[in-house]
């Protein structure tokens, strides 16, 4: 959370331009897919923008305004994709989305009422440790035939989507690790990583997760997490960091996605994709894996008048972007086909901010948006590094009989392999 006096430098900041609304205006290919803003799009109404949501944070803060219905409602529907802030640092350096963040933080902080979705995944996170209500003592069965090691450098932090709702996922993932000759461990006792729990603002419990995932891996004696999840990598990533107050560097860990791994792997001539896939995709840069996924640094607010001293911004041009497209590359028969909106302006699905959670309805249609500019391409299938995102692609291709695949990256690669 930003302590009070960033907050409302930072809030006070935006000059309402509505920038943050559109995609850079130097990479627009058509009016169609030309919006980055998700509810700004949907809704048509300041409120419902970033800078909407700036304007009122600035107006709570100062008392003139409270948490009231509309208020919570245009606070939650954010998606926290993070398009406004990267968008924003094009031309100004404003922490758009840390204000928003820290915009839900007191508004839970101040013993607010959860939506109630959201409600109840964070009960669910809090007895059983997984969004799901699942027990704990399942956590594991997806372990098949690719047995993890006692010991080794590398654990893979599976994430309670593959756990628990596509196991495949998991197996694909120790299948790859395994091919690429990575011996790996599990954690026997991994909790939610947390990422909507942080989302929500809930602090206190998002801590909780944090440090005691934390100390699971720090324990376990494993340098690398690998992960095959946007949403885990993310919050290993940047969450955590910021939570325990220090940067990404000063981890012990360092994260790397499945992709990084593939990815080296073919270019030490350790593995080959071999199986032919005669297959045209385009690949969704998940927004916890592109923009969102830049290494977070601890920075205590100094200035030389208007001037941040020592501060390292994030500008959303250097998420993992490359290397699940150098890998989808490497597989014969495929062939890439990239949407409009892509890398550091891609269009977020829903499944940022816990909005699936309350407002599942919205979240369908941001994700059907994001269908129909895949199926704009001449694309047989979408592919796409994350877990929920893959779920909520599938619903919205399915509701909008748009007849395109959607595929997981882990999927395709073993496929391949």
């Amino acid at each position: 959370m930003l302590d009070v006096n960033e907050y409302r430098r930072q809030a006070n900041l935006c000059v309402r331009c509505s920038f943050c609304k559109y995609i850079d205006m130097n990479w627009i290919k058509s009016l169609r897919f030309a919006r980055q803003c998700p509810i700004d799009t949907k809704y048509a109404f300041s409120l419902y923008s970033a800078h909407g949501l700036l304007y009122a944070a600035t107006g709570e803060l100062n008392g003139a305004i409270t948490f009231t219905p509309k208020l919570v409602d245009a606070v939650y529907h954010c998606t926290l994709c993070g398009g406004c802030d990267s968008r924003c640092k094009r031309n100004l350096d404003i922490e758009v989305l840390q204000v928003i963040e820290t915009l839900r933080m007191r508004y839970v902080e101040q013993g607010n009422p959860l939506l109630p979705g959201h409600k109840e995944l964070v009960e669910n996170v809090s007895k059983t440790k997984n969004e799901y209500g699942e027990s704990q003592k399942t956590r594991l069965n997806w372990i098949s035939d690719v047995k993890p090691a006692e010991n080794a450098d590398v654990v893979y932090f599976v994430g309670c989507n593959a756990a628990y709702r596509q196991p495949e996922l998991a197996r694909a993932t120790a299948k790859i690790l395994s091919r690429v000759d990575t011996p790996f461990m599990v954690l026997s006792d991994e909790w939610c990583v947390g990422n909507e729990v942080f989302a929500i603002g809930d602090v206190r419990l998002a801590k909780e997760l944090a440090e005691h995932n934390v100390k699971a891996i720090k324990d376990s004696g494993a340098k690398t997490v690998a992960t095959s999840s946007a949403e885990c990598y993310k919050a290993l990533k940047v969450d955590y960091p910021k939570l325990l107050g220090k940067s990404t560097e000063e981890m012990p860990y360092v994260v790397m996605h499945i992709a990084e791994f593939i990815e080296h792997a073919i270019r030490d001539g350790k593995l080959k994709l071999k199986k032919e896939m005669p297959m045209r995709i385009t690949y969704h840069d998940a927004c916890n894996l592109g923009r969102l996924s830049e290494p977070w640094h601890e920075w205590t607010p100094k200035y030389d008048g208007s001037i941040p001293i020592g501060k390292v911004w994030r500008r959303g041009d250097r998420g993992m972007y490359d290397p699940p497209r150098n890998v989808l590359k490497a597989i014969p028969g495929t062939e890439l086909l990239e949407m409009e909106r892509i890398r550091g302006s891609a269009w977020g699905v829903g499944c940022t901010g816990a909005v699936n959670a309350a407002f599942p309805d919205f979240a369908l249609w941001t994700a059907g948006e994001r269908v129909e500019e895949a199926v704009s391409t001449g694309a047989e299938a979408v592919v796409t590094c994350s877990p929920d995102e893959k779920q909520l692609l599938a619903k919205a291709s399915e509701s909008r009989k748009a007849g395109i695949k959607i595929l997981d990256f882990v999927e395709v690669v073993a496929q391949s392999i």
